[in-house]
């Protein structure tokens, strides 16, 4: 026989929390092939982003410097936010990837547009460890990240964003 715990000898437990339950349930999540039609962004659309996230704010060149990167190279959110620059080589083109959730570490090859990108943001955020900080100094958020991919992606006319990047 099961062991009865003194918590559940308590009578009317069950009950009150039938009453308190009013019978509404909350709306159902649409499922996302009802949201958007595809779980990924085109190359075209990607680029129309990062010309959204450009021309906003005194950040642009950040923000659209993320979102290349993160699309460029995979990158997770936690991943890109946690960039360091002794993580990247300019001058030989490299960036070494730390790859979260059990992923395989490996160096890839920078194109022109990301060198130039990310020396400009190396000349604008001087003195600091990561790569992307904040106004602050400190290093970019997730919560700071999905915002500027919101406002970059309500600007550039999308209706829905997938996921990350």
């Amino acid at each position: 026989m099961p062991r009865v715990r003194k918590s559940m000898l308590k009578s009317g437990s069950k009950k009150k929390a039938q009453a308190s339950f009013s019978g509404k349930l909350p709306p159902r999540k649409p499922k996302n092939v009802d949201v958007r039609p595809r779980e990924y962004l085109t190359e075209t659309e990607v680029e129309s982003l990062i010309d959204a996230a450009a021309s906003q704010g005194r950040h642009g060149h950040r923000d659209a410097t993320m979102i290349l990167l993160a699309f460029r190279h995979g990158l997770r959110v936690s991943e890109l936010i946690a960039l360091r620059w002794d993580m990247i080589d300019l001058d030989s083109g490299l960036l070494h990837v730390t790859r979260l959730k059990h992923g395989v570490n490996s160096p890839h090859p920078l194109r022109g547009a990301e060198i130039r990108a990310l020396r400009r943001v190396q000349r604008e955020y001087l003195e600091t460890p990561y790569v992307f900080v904040s106004e602050r100094g400190s290093n970019m958020t997730a919560s700071n990240f999905g915002k500027l991919l919101a406002r970059a992606g309500r600007q550039a006319g999308f209706t829905a964003i997938p996921g990350g990047v």
